[in-house]
């Protein structure tokens, strides 16, 4: 079990891998980032095209001081491995002991992975598991960067998919209404869409259950959905609470009733690990108008804010409302959403890497937050937790595989996150 502080091993050799998620285009780390490593005394090898999808040629990479190489040889020789998704299994196995896997795990979602990496005795650090309520954390929050992105790409597929115009249009012909827009989410993606759709000349509305929200959804020039409900979802933190069920069929209820009145919906609520919340109803959609569209950012393997959405999937119903369910929008601006992750990246390494160690203090929320497994086990608190339930369920308790390896941490660490990316 890891001591309070522990300079781990030498960190001197990063690799970038190529991103084996099918549809992913962005890569770990951008030639900008390639820089700051070695300009810290980093070695840092790339495989070859591995940011090709991003718009990242080769040449910009070595230019920066990289080393092209094999996918082999990247994992032979590199001290630490950087990704955006979790590699492909069949490169998981080049993974060898000892040696850092570093991305956007998801280990919440998917805790038998990090059970994968305990057993094969690597150290795994999730970005996705950054404490953001910590100030110094900031420059670090890839979830915030890349909800950022997102907002932005949701409110461009809505207009590219919307059959009329957003702003309001004054011609000859006769005046054009501004389409409607109602955002629900008023986090980091929810903001960037209000922002965006206003750009674009919507008349734009935004909501959220937070009553902190209301301010930011009005400090963009929206206005905010009032739906004459007394429900309060401020949690810790500043961050949304779970509504109880009577809350929830309340606000349903309201939202069903609001809804129609829009031409286009944006939602935005994600709980990490959990099923996001269902806000957009089959009974919502059937009272909007014809060729109205609704974009689901909740959309994911757990489900959606939108009842009969699918991850990568546009959906025409019955009465001519397109939901698309928009999973990993990020990826649709890879230039902007790599540029931003690479940031993100480089000032994690930076935080943990101490001279050409890495240094784990467990004791430090940051730490704790990201690191789910070393030397052999599951040291987050949540995960562990996540992969004892699923042992307890299974009639053989030692038949789990990497049971063994999973032992939690004795350290306490929030896992609650904001509702909105």
């Amino acid at each position: 079990m890891l001591s309070t502080t522990e300079s781990v091993m030498g960190v001197v050799t990063i690799g970038v891998v190529k991103e084996s998620a099918e549809g992913e285009r962005r890569v770990a780390v951008s030639p900008d980032g390639v820089q700051r490593l070695c300009a810290a005394g980093r070695e840092v090898l790339v495989v070859g095209d591995c940011g090709a999808a991003a718009w990242f040629p080769d040449s910009e990479f070595q230019a920066a001081g990289a080393k092209v190489v094999s996918k082999e040889e990247l994992y032979a020789r590199a001290d630490a491995v950087l990704c955006v998704q979790p590699p492909a299994e069949a490169d998981r196995l080049l993974l060898r002991p000892g040696q850092v896997l570093a991305g956007l795990l998801q280990p919440l979602i998917d805790p038998q992975l990090a059970a994968a990496l305990a057993l094969a005795k690597v150290t795994a650090i999730s970005l996705d598991g950054l404490p953001r309520t910590v100030s110094r954390a900031q420059s670090m929050d890839a979830l915030s960067s890349q909800a950022n992105v997102a907002g932005y790409k949701a409110a461009l597929v809505a207009a590219d998919t919307y059959s009329n115009y957003l702003p309001m249009f004054m011609t000859a012909a006769g005046t054009t209404r501004p389409a409607l827009v109602l955002v629900i989410g008023a986090g980091v993606a929810g903001l960037q869409a209000i922002a965006t759709a206003r750009r674009l000349g919507a008349i734009v509305t935004g909501y959220d259950v937070r009553d902190a929200a209301r301010g930011d959804v009005l400090s963009t020039g929206a206005s905010f959905l009032d739906l004459g409900i007394a429900v309060s979802a401020a949690g810790v933190g500043g961050y949304a609470r779970e509504l109880t069920a009577q809350e929830r069929r309340g606000q349903q209820d309201a939202l069903n009733a609001a809804i129609s009145k829009f031409d286009i919906v944006i939602t935005t609520a994600q709980v990490p690990g959990r099923r996001p919340p269902l806000l957009v109803s089959s009974a919502a959609l059937a009272e909007m108008r014809a060729g109205s569209v609704v974009v689901d950012l909740g959309s994911g393997p757990l489900g959606g804010n939108v009842e009969g959405s699918k991850p990568g999937v546009s959906v025409v119903t019955a009465k001519g409302v397109t939901v698309i369910g928009a999973a990993n929008l990020p990826s649709a601006v890879p230039k902007a959403s790599s540029t931003a992750y690479s940031r993100n990246m480089c000032a994690l390494l930076a935080y943990l890497i101490s001279g050409a160690e890495l240094a784990l203090d467990t004791v430090d929320e940051i730490t704790a937050g990201v690191l789910i497994c070393h030397r052999g086990e599951v040291v987050h608190p949540a995960v562990s937790a996540l992969l004892a339930a699923a042992r307890e369920s299974q009639d053989d308790p030692a038949s789990e595989p990497g049971a063994e390896a999973v032992r939690p941490l004795p350290t306490a660490v929030s896992t609650e996150k904001g509702r909105d990316g």
